[in-house]
């Protein structure tokens, strides 16, 4: 019973790992590249690295307020929306932004941002069009190229799986301990059983967080059962009740002049204290059921509230307030977002969540290796009989060369792409994106041919050389390079670009290590020719007279 247990668990642990790994592999991809969300978007917009990063001061929200609602009248007078959006340690600039009416047949209109300098004197309004770091978290879980309702049920699908194979994991390593101190190098097979034992015990508990949370986030599309049941269908009526300041209201189509903004902020203060404010967002403008909603800064909580402070545009009066409890379970929920996010976390704990995810990357990546090391070992025989691999080992090593090799390189694509494009390209955004995918789509058509050691070695070589050349881009595409980004303390910038070289020499001493192996392999294979089958005869001098053969003490031994 137990063993039959025990090869259960195994064989669940393989297929529900393998069946959707590689896009399991662009998920964590995408969503480790998401904690740097907010700096790969600020790098994507070369046009306001100089002159425009400035700390928020309280001191000068009045005046700002004052000065973004005077733009915005004379700009976007007949915006669905305004946005003035106040510096935060992750967004080091002021902006006034707007969403245009959207045409016949679009969900939303266009969203322009204008940037304010430092000195407060002239706005940057030329930035090129770029998704940046949004592309990378919306590919995380929308995918791409597909409706999001059914891209979002395809992710949390493959997330169960990955749960399921963390949990079969965690029963089938009977020494789970004792594996994650062994690494043998050079072993073929085990030395990638121990580096999917490393990358998965050392980050476990980060692994069941991330999965978990997955789910949790996107639980009321999953299992929408309870919310039917409640409120009879009514998902308007629940979205009122959990979050009663963000009901959107139509408009009364009655002019009502839009009030001061400025003269809000004694009474936000009183709600808040001295809490920053984070945006402010105009609803409705000059119609009588305008809308003024306020937004804190929480990046210091360990929480996903975003609960507005809302008051009349056309009056005033204050129509609804942050509540001072939340609910157990809205507590708990918003936390759970917030871990899975990781948008409460400092500097250092996001670098550490961030190592984590390239952990995530690595178990999945050694997990599809090791399958192909396995099945290939298997057919050894039959491959040097002159017969072609199984379909199925052909079709997992060509995907392991599309994906893992080949995001990295596509990423890379994507940022050359960010700064060689004109920028008067029109759907330039769109264009960037496409450029990530054709790079994956090339491997893939070059993986049904070659799979070989040296295509490997050739694609990591391309990649690393690509990212190691990243500061050098931005150096002839910015007004900014690295030594002067770190000499102005702009860290995000800086660490962008040494991040880049980081990941550049990895993927260099990878390639390196491949060139190592696939030069070792004419010798291993001259060093079994040279043993006659293989070691397994004996020389003639090992081999014993019938004369010196001791006879036996026992007849018929």
């Amino acid at each position: 019973m137990k063993e039959t247990f025990f090869r259960s668990m195994t064989w669940l642990h393989t297929w529900v790992g393998l069946l959707v790994c590689w896009l399991l592999l662009l998920v964590f991809f995408a969503g480790t590249l998401s904690y740097y969300r907010y700096e790969i978007s600020l790098w994507t917009k070369p046009e306001i690295h100089s002159d425009v990063f400035q700390s928020y001061k309280a001191e000068n929200l009045t005046q700002q307020l004052r000065e973004g609602q005077s733009y915005l009248s004379q700009h976007a007078a007949g915006a669905k929306d305004w946005r003035i959006s106040f510096p935060t340690e992750r967004k080091p600039y002021l902006s006034y932004g707007w969403q245009t009416q959207p045409k016949p047949g679009e969900r939303r209109g266009q969203f322009i941002e204008h940037i304010v300098r430092k000195d407060g004197r002239g706005m940057v309004t030329d930035i090129r069009e770029s998704r940046g770091g949004n592309f990378f978290y919306r590919l995380h879980f929308d995918l791409h190229y597909m409706p999001a309702k059914i891209a979002r049920w395809i992710v949390g699908f493959c997330t169960m799986f990955m749960l399921l194979a963390l949990l079969s994991g965690i029963v089938i390593h009977k020494r789970i301990f004792k594996d994650f101190f062994s690494f043998r190098r050079n072993k073929g097979g085990r030395s990638w059983l121990d580096a999917h034992n490393v990358s998965s015990v050392l980050a476990l508990p980060y692994h069941l967080m991330i999965t978990y949370t997955g789910l949790i986030t996107l639980m009321l599309m999953y299992m929408p059962w309870g919310v039917i049941t409640a409120y009879e269908g009514d998902g308007r009526a629940f979205r009122a009740e959990l979050k009663p300041g963000r009901v959107q209201v139509a408009a009364a189509k009655v002019p009502a002049k839009l009030i001061q903004l400025d003269t809000l902020l004694p009474r936000v203060t009183e709600n808040w204290g001295d809490t920053p404010i984070k945006q402010v967002v105009i609803t409705h403008i000059d119609d009588k059921n305008s809308r003024i909603s306020f937004y804190k800064n929480t990046g210091q909580s360990v929480t996903d509230l975003r609960i507005p402070l809302v008051f009349s545009g056309a009056s005033g009066k204050q129509l609804s307030q942050s509540p001072d409890a939340p609910s157990a379970a809205h507590a708990t929920h918003d936390t759970l977002m917030s871990l899975h996010t990781a948008r409460f976390a400092e500097p250092l704990l996001r670098g550490l969540f961030f190592i984590c995810g390239l952990m995530g990357c690595a178990m999945i990546a050694t997990g599809t290796l090791l399958w192909a090391v396995k099945i290939r070992q298997k057919q050894q025989k039959c491959i040097k009989q002159g017969n072609k691999p199984s379909l199925g080992l052909r079709l997992v090593e060509g995907l392991n060369l599309t994906f893992i090799a080949g995001l990295p390189l596509a990423t890379c694509a994507f940022f050359y792409a960010n700064r060689i494009l004109p920028p008067s390209m029109l759907d330039r955004a769109q264009r960037e994106v496409d450029s990530f995918f054709a790079v994956i789509c090339m491997i893939a058509i070059l993986a049904c041919f070659d799979r070989s050691l040296t295509t490997w070695r050739k694609l990591l070589g391309l990649s690393a050389l690509g990212f190691m050349s990243i500061p050098l881009l931005n150096w002839a595409t910015s007004s900014q390079h690295l030594l002067q980004n770190i000499a102005s303390h702009q860290w995000a910038l800086a660490g962008f670009d040494l991040l880049c070289l980081m990941v550049g020499t990895a993927l260099w001493f990878a390639g390196r290590k491949l060139s190592h192996k696939q030069a070792q392999q004419p010798e291993r294979v001259a060093a079994r020719a040279a043993r006659p089958n293989n070691g397994r005869q004996l020389s003639a001098a090992s081999v014993k007279a019938p004369s010196e053969l001791k006879p036996s003490t026992k007849e018929g031994a």
